[in-house]
């Protein structure tokens, strides 16, 4: 029989019980009747028996044992040990070493204390993590934004040669998502920093983030769910410890947070029903607008016309954590995609297909706009055959046809071309022009997308709003 992956049992849990709760074992010495392993026993046992029917998880944290010696590991083995059947086990441990000494570590987590989880420190690398997850049914979380207040000193800073802006904790997000292939790697994202759980969430869609610092260390909920739930309304534990130990009755403080947790659950989904997107989509929405790359106004446009809404994409250049963003909704249509290069046609989607060339390895070309006076007097830069495939990268899609003098240039050249994307559609007549002629237009949004979205979250005033609509109609 074909084991379960770790990540596999968690949600069967998690959708038995309708929660995401956590509950922390932190047995701090304040807490306990007196200093002793035989204290954090009980203190723990105590609060198994309250929570067992509530709890989703259980995370005994080692370090409040292992301050006892013998006697605290014995006692940490029997909290787990007292833990229902079914009930999977975080073992809050960080571990990181070398591969050696890492095979002691996950012997210690998941054959002598009987473990199903453990948290890791994942600055060694693969090698370090390969002990802990060779085996399905045993999972990890990788600290990847931690919830202390020091945790911007390393896990913020820029890796400058990363091809694009991205931080320390976001290139672990996409290492975490890249080496899931068992289904039994999870990250840990502080819900006391909600934008970083935006942006991991939109770098690794699919992974388990553990996101502690609810309650006691001043993460707010609501904002961790809306943030970091998957589009499932899965992929997010709530750990909580002192929020339930410290309560008069904790049971019913774990029956209080399970109702916050599925309240929360219902008002995101009802809020992302509204936005009809993905969450990374509507993100970019609201950063697109934030940016002033869509503008609402009275605005002259080259044709003379005069419009209620403006596109500028152009400022992207200048956007670079924004620009990371528009590749990464670019790179969920062109994965579906058979194409051997990218094809930017200039000069606002260079920027953009340089993106999403860099965070995915991609060559790129473009057809210039004037051959070449000089040199190779080239109409089209970068290195090709004849015979590869391109997919056609632009900013917008109006009428179509500056798609069509570019593609013409790429046929001309023997490359085979099917494919344009773009980041809007403006509904003027461009997707039916490239479909007449034998090419399937694909985009981000359209105009429609993003008014439904700025309308559905109050972003824009209504009225503002159906003038653009008007506008859409008559054009």
């Amino acid at each position: 029989m074909e084991t379960q992956s770790f990540f596999s049992r968690l949600e069967d849990r998690a959708r038995k019980l309708d929660s995401l709760l956590c509950v922390g074992l932190d047995a701090h010495p304040a807490d306990l009747a007196e200093d002793t392993a035989s204290a954090a026993r009980e203190f723990c046992l105590r609060l198994i028996a309250a929570t067992q029917d509530q709890a989703v998880a259980f995370k005994p944290n080692a370090a409040f044992f292992e301050a006892y010696g013998a006697e605290g590991w014995q006692a940490l083995a029997d909290v787990i040990d007292a833990i229902p059947e079914g009930v999977p086990v975080i073992l809050d441990a960080k571990r990181g070493d070398i591969s050696s000494t890492a095979e002691a570590y996950a012997r210690a987590a998941f054959e002598s204390l009987k473990a199903d989880a453990v948290t890791l420190n994942p600055y060694l690398g693969q090698d370090a993590l390969t002990p802990f997850i060779k085996d399905p049914a045993h999972g990890v979380f990788l600290l990847c934004k931690t919830s202390n207040p020091g945790s911007g000193d390393l896990q913020d800073l820029q890796l400058v040669n990363s091809g694009h802006p991205i931080t320390v904790y976001e290139k672990v997000a996409q290492l975490a998502e890249k080496w899931n292939a068992l289904d039994n790697v999870g990250i840990v994202v502080g819900a006391t920093y909600p934008e970083a759980l935006r942006r991991v969430r939109i770098l690794a869609p699919n992974l388990w983030i553990l996101a502690p610092g609810v309650g006691a260390q001043g993460g707010e909920l609501s904002s961790a769910l809306a943030a970091g739930l998957r589009a499932d309304g899965l992929g997010l534990l709530v750990p909580v410890s002192r929020q339930i130990s410290r309560a008069d009755d904790p049971r019913l403080a774990a029956e209080q947070i399970t109702n916050d947790i599925r309240q929360a659950r219902r008002d995101n989904a009802a809020s992302k029903s509204a936005e009809e997107s993905p969450s990374y989509v509507s993100n970019l929405a609201e950063g697109l607008l934030k940016a002033g790359c869509v503008q609402f106004g009275n605005f002259t446009l080259k044709s003379g016309l005069q419009s209620p809404i403006y596109l500028d994409l152009r400022r992207l250049v200048s956007m670079p954590s924004l620009l990371a963003e528009v590749g990464i909704a670019y790179s969920v249509i062109l994965k579906k995609l058979h194409f051997d290069r990218l094809a930017a046609l200039p000069y606002a989607a260079l920027p953009m297909a340089t993106a999403i060339s860099l965070q995915n390895g991609w060559p790129l070309i473009y057809p210039r706009k004037e051959a070449k006076a000089y040199g190779t007097r080239a109409e089209i830069e970068g290195i090709y055959q004849a015979g590869e495939r391109t997919v056609v990268i632009d900013d917008l899609a109006t009428t179509g046809e500056s798609k069509f003098e570019a593609i013409e240039k790429l046929k001309s050249a023997g490359l085979i071309v099917e494919d344009v994307v773009v980041l809007i559609e403006r509904q003027s007549g461009a997707t039916e022009s490239l479909a007449g002629a034998g090419y399937r237009l694909h985009a981000v949004f359209t105009l429609t997308d993003l008014l439904d979205y700025y309308q559905a979250n109050h972003s824009i005033p209504n009225e503002q709003i159906a003038a653009a609509r008007d506008f859409i109609k008559s054009s």
